[in-house]
């Protein structure tokens, strides 16, 4: 993909439904009784990855352009799929999925593609272990393919040394086959999605600081879910409209749930013009829209509780930090080692190509902005988040900048260049 710096951008948009909600959907709507419509679901990679594991277990799942329909059968409902359980390239569908396996009657192989079979999963084969399932990486690297054999499982207090919603939500979906309440302490909270979706089915469970606790054998019944816009496809937007000069964008439907905006708090100590409208909270999952103005940034320090509300941005913002003035800090963000790419090392070589002034630590970035931004000749190590902060530094910079692997992309944001594009007319 070649893209040249652009004329002001002006238009509005929705962007596809948030993908940590998509993936809990199908998932918990497979484990309810009834049905579960799901609307506004994100037809990414990831998504589609999730819905064909439970469809292999035997859950009736219809899937039209206006909306997912699943025939869920209930907590015990699964039955054993008849071969290996295809993760793509999701780590959210590899972990949680293993929670839910470690609690069957059958066994099963799960594994995923090349990327995914070098992801640490000991993180939570830990606790699984913990609670007495039989989960075994296949080729004893702590990666997948993963051995999961279904038994009994019994409560545990688990004291997460990492704050993961992926771990965190993989410990109390195991909890649900548990002998009694289950609980998860996390260093600082991560997104909530998974508790607030649990209740909306119908578990209990509590929320207490950064405990989170699910009590055993919930009655799941199918609920609707209305999706709402991700935050994280919404980032490379938010940041177009406030790098390009000139730019107004109004993204509409915008999931602000507060253990996921941490861009937006980012964005306004960095002096953006972003202003939050139509305010909603009436499906457990607030929403508003973001009229988004060009802005003149300058630096920040990011780091500490604010590190998991935005993992999944630091690319953009980084890319954000090269366009400001002065200096941003990245720091207490080891994580981004273990994503799809290693996205320190990643966008420091990369942003260092476009004459950034940047320099990798051991947990993050250190960017010292304003700069001439010029294009370059980028490589996304087939890494959907750094093609599309790239493609959104290209609008910015002087010349034209070349992506490698750009149809990454599809991983969670299917139409991202058309949307992208579609500002430019």
């Amino acid at each position: 993909m070649q893209i040249s710096k652009a004329s002001p951008l002006h238009g509005e948009l929705s962007v596809p439904g948030d993908k940590s909600i998509s993936h809990r959907a199908v998932m918990f709507g497979s484990l309810a009784k009834g049905t579960t419509e799901i609307t506004n679901f994100l037809q990414g990679a990831d998504c589609l990855s999730t819905i064909a594991c439970f469809r292999q277990m035997g859950i009736s799942i219809e899937n039209t352009p206006e909306h997912i329909l699943i025939h869920g059968r209930g907590l015990h409902g699964l039955t054993a799929p008849s071969s290996v359980l295809d993760a793509g390239n999701s780590g959210t569908t590899t972990r949680l999925i293993s929670g839910i396996l470690s609690g069957q009657s059958f066994s099963s192989v799960l594994t995923g593609d090349e990327s995914i079979q070098s992801r640490p999963m000991k993180r939570i084969m830990t606790p699984l272990s913990m609670m007495g399932a039989d989960i075994t990486s296949i080729h004893g690297n702590g990666c997948a393919p993963l051995q999961i054999n279904g038994r009994p499982l019994k409560a545990v207090h688990y004291n997460s040394p990492v704050a993961s919603a992926q771990v965190k939500s993989c410990v109390l979906l195991a909890g649900m086959y548990g002998d009694g309440i289950t609980s998860v302490t996390e260093p600082v909270l991560s997104r909530n999605h998974s508790e607030l979706m649990l209740r909306h089915f119908g578990a209990k469970v509590l929320s207490e600081g950064t405990t989170a606790s699910i009590y055993p054998e919930p009655q799941l019944q199918g609920r609707y879910i209305s999706v709402p816009g991700d935050i994280s496809s919404a980032a490379y937007f938010i940041a177009a409209g406030l790098l390009v000069p000139g730019s107004q964008i109004l993204i509409k439907n915008v999931g602000v749930n507060p253990t996921r905006d941490g861009i937006l708090k980012v964005c306004s100590a960095m002096g953006a013009d972003i202003t939050r409208l139509n305010e909603n909270n009436d499906s457990g999952e607030p929403t508003a829209d973001l009229l988004v103005k060009s802005s003149e940034l300058h630096g920040t320090v990011i780091e500490g509780e604010l590190i998991p509300t935005l993992i999944d941005e630091i690319p953009m913002l980084a890319v954000m930090a090269a366009f400001a003035s002065g200096t941003t800090i990245i720091r207490d963000a080891a994580e981004l080692k273990v994503k799809e790419s290693d996205r320190i090392a990643v966008m420091t070589e990369n942003l260092s190509l476009m004459g950034v002034d940047i320099e990798a630590t051991s947990d993050g970035m250190i960017i010292r902005g304003g700069r001439p931004v010029h294009g370059a000749a980028v490589d996304s190590r087939l890494d959907h988040r750094i093609a599309m902060s790239f493609a959104v530094a290209a609008l910015a910079a002087e010349g034209t900048t070349t992506i490698k692997d750009a149809s990454c992309v599809r991983i969670s944001y299917p139409n991202f260049y058309e949307d992208l594009f579609s500002f430019m007319k």
